[in-house]
């Protein structure tokens, strides 16, 4: 397995696939990011030389945010949303949908578990 931005990729799969294992490079940037080490997207990360392997390390340390750096930095946008008090702050201090999807029937993502609500019984004469 190669170790790149502190995650462990998959040595069986082909270079673009693998890449996109770490948390801020999605299939895009995989191939751009291979393309400008010169490695075929089909090689195998098990058939990469330690100088290609390098290649990529340097190339994502240099170009791209990730893993741990992009997560705080996602964590600190929702945090300043929340902080001024706009719209979209509100939603997520409710842990509402926050771009503008209804909430009577779906949403259960967002909005967890059920909580049933019994209705009141009726006094009996």
């Amino acid at each position: 397995m190669a170790r790149i931005s502190g995650v462990d990729i998959p040595s069986n799969k082909r270079g673009v696939v693998a890449l996109t294992y770490i948390f801020g490079i999605g299939n895009s940037s995989a191939a751009q990011i291979l393309a400008k080490a010169e490695i075929s997207e089909d090689k195998r990360v098990k058939d990469w030389t330690d100088e290609e392997a390098q290649a990529v390390r340097n190339i994502i340390a240099e170009e791209f945010k990730t893993e741990g750096v992009l997560k705080s930095e996602v964590q600190m946008n929702i945090k300043r949303l929340m902080d001024i008090g706009c719209y979209r702050g509100l939603r997520h201090r409710k842990g509402l949908p926050l771009r503008g999807q209804r909430t009577k029937n779906n949403s259960r993502t967002r909005k967890g578990k059920r909580k049933t609500v019994a209705n009141k019984k009726k006094a009996v004469k």
